[in-house]
């Protein structure tokens, strides 16, 4: 049955489309509405009727495009705007900082319709003579263009590895027992470029007979060698290698395609280099050939050539948070903002998968756009909280709020409703073409705020869709850690942000991280994983880990950064 994403989706394109043809704007606007109903939906739309679905509070004309994308995927309507839309155009919708309006006029003026054309324009100036363009907008047009050429054909690592591990699982049922995901996927990367594998077989013709079948699945012949199958997913634009190995050779094999080539010469006891103990002994793990070359086992998330040395001058390999060291989540909106489940909801799923407490930081007050909360729904949510604390103990849930960074550095609120929150993540979601010295002092005034208790999405990038905006990182992390301001990994699969490169530095600098979902859905919580997942990369600690702390802890944690003690 299809999603009331997937619904959601086709409205928001059509919606696009109809912004490109000039379409009346209460119609579009009439449109958004609907996306944004849909969203928030609790319950699932594919497959009612219209009456059910104008009972639900969508108009006769909406219901009946629900039911129509529904049954196929799409509407009358929509399909109408696709087939007067050159293909080129409707692909411009994806570059960001240029909507509707915009490309309807590069269309429409320029005579463009490709991409490639758009590019061309902007680079001989013809795009920033149109009116309500210039010459900053040209700009982001052309870096936005290069940046989606840049990431074609990548994978969100939450993508990648269901299809890695949906692999396995079919060759595993095809008779090949020894199958394992390689490279990026294993190695936890945030976006995997190639899906990797590794196959003990002594049977090539066998397993390529597997390979050729698989739907979808192109065979590269001539990148192909006697002991690699190579190819792609044909609909993706996505590399796949297959890396073939004896039996007793698995691990060996394994070993080689999941490090970086300077993980592979680290220099263990006697002087002994891992990448020469592994391509001239033959040990039956992993975890052996380490040993024997003098070396502590290195988890694959943290094969990347990155801090291994420093871990070895200072102690060696920690041992890393694990998802069951997490006892609750602190990054978490409801319907009291742009969330799709109430706050009840939100807090009895949290409960119900075990965790202890849950954070509830709903948008703030400028964020207009998501339905921020003024006083008034402050004191609100507070008394519900209230109510469904007793209810619900020993579970608790804490008062937050992700208070907007103003253009000047400063919060939303004044100090007295700061005040009253048990936390306050400070974001910045607006405004985000800035160069570095005005994000960063942008970043710097709000971590200086006595209230701020953490810092959220510190670069506000968007993986594959957008770059963050640039930040001093260094600066940035040292005034955390002077001002006892903690950091989240937003776990969000978009997101990821922190990077796990920068988490290393935080950890030297002695700053906590909170691995948080940015959860706007009771599914959101599932995204503790990936942010986990890219703590782990970078060495992260239980003791290092905020919401690996008990309720108790983090509330006194809480209450020591707000002088509430």
């Amino acid at each position: 049955m299809v999603s009331n994403k997937e619904i959601a989706k086709v409205i928001k394109s059509a919606a696009s489309l109809m912004e490109v043809h000039g379409a009346n704007a209460f119609k579009t606007r009439a449109y958004s509405s609907a996306v944004f109903n849909i969203e928030k939906s609790e319950e699932a739309l594919g497959g009612k009727s219209s009456d059910e679905l104008q009972e639900l509070g969508f108009s006769k004309s909406m219901a009946e495009k629900i039911v129509e994308i529904s049954g196929t995927g799409s509407f009358a309507d929509f399909d109408k705007l696709l087939e007067e839309t050159p293909e080129g155009v409707v692909k411009m919708l994806e570059i960001k900082g240029i909507g509707g309006k915009k490309i309807a006029t590069i269309w429409k003026e320029l005579e463009i319709e490709t991409i490639e054309a758009l590019e061309k324009a902007c680079r001989e100036n013809k795009v920033q003579a149109l009116k309500g363009f210039g010459a900053k907008t040209e700009q982001t047009i052309l870096e936005q263009i290069q940046f989606l050429e840049e990431n074609k054909g990548k994978l969100y690592y939450a993508e990648a590895e269901p299809l890695a591990q949906s692999f396995v699982e079919y060759l595993q049922q095809a008779g090949f027992s020894l199958v394992e995901a390689s490279g990026e996927v294993r190695r936890k990367m945030e976006i995997v470029e190639t899906l990797q594998w590794v196959v003990a077989t002594d049977d090539f013709s066998k397993l390529k007979n597997e390979l050729v079948n698989i739907p979808d699945w192109e065979y590269h012949e001539k990148d192909s060698g006697p002991n690699v199958w190579r190819g792609e997913i044909t609909d993706l634009g996505m590399p796949v290698e297959v890396k073939i190995a004896k039996e007793q050779d698995f691990a060996k094999t394994l070993l080689l395609n999941s490090c970086d080539g300077k993980h592979l010469s680290l220099v263990g006891e006697k002087g002994k280099i891992l990448s020469e103990i592994v391509r001239t002994t033959s040990q039956s793990s992993e975890e052996a050939y380490y040993e024997v070359a003098g070396l502590p086992f290195f988890p694959p998330e943290m094969r990347d050539g990155f801090f291994e040395r420093e871990l070895l001058q200072n102690g060696g390999v920690p041992e890393l948070v694990k998802m069951e060291d997490l006892k609750g989540i602190l990054h978490n909106h409801s319907t009291y903002s742009d969330g799709k489940h109430t706050l009840e909801e939100m807090a009895r799923h949290c409960k119900e998968l075990g965790y202890d407490y849950l954070g509830i930081t709903d948008h703030s007050k400028s964020a207009f756009y998501a339905n921020g909360l003024n006083e008034d729904r402050i004191r609100q949510q507070h008394a519900e909280i209230d109510e469904l604390n007793k209810q619900l103990a020993p579970f608790k849930i804490f008062k937050g709020i992700e208070s907007d960074i103003l253009n000047d550095g400063s919060l939303d609120y004044s100090d007295d409703v700061l005040a009253s929150f048990d936390f306050i993540i400070a974001s910045i979601h607006s405004n985000l073409k800035m160069d570095k010295k005005k994000a960063t002092d942008r970043l710097l005034k709000a971590i200086a705020n006595p209230y701020t208790t953490m810092l959220g999405h510190p670069t506000g990038r968007l993986l594959l869709k957008r770059e963050g905006y640039p930040i001093d990182h260094k600066m940035v992390i040292d005034a955390c850690a002077e001002h006892n301001v903690m950091i989240e990994i937003n776990a969000h699969p978009w997101r990821l942000d922190l990077d796990w490169r920068w988490v290393r530095y935080a950890l030297s600098k002695g700053v906590m991280i909170s691995v948080n979902p940015d959860a706007h859905e009771m599914e959101g919580y599932q995204y503790m994983r990936f942010g986990l997942l890219v703590g782990r990369k970078a060495g992260l600690t239980k003791e290092m880990t905020l919401n690996a702390m008990s309720t108790e802890e983090v509330a006194k944690r809480f209450a020591e950064k707000n002088n509430k003690q």
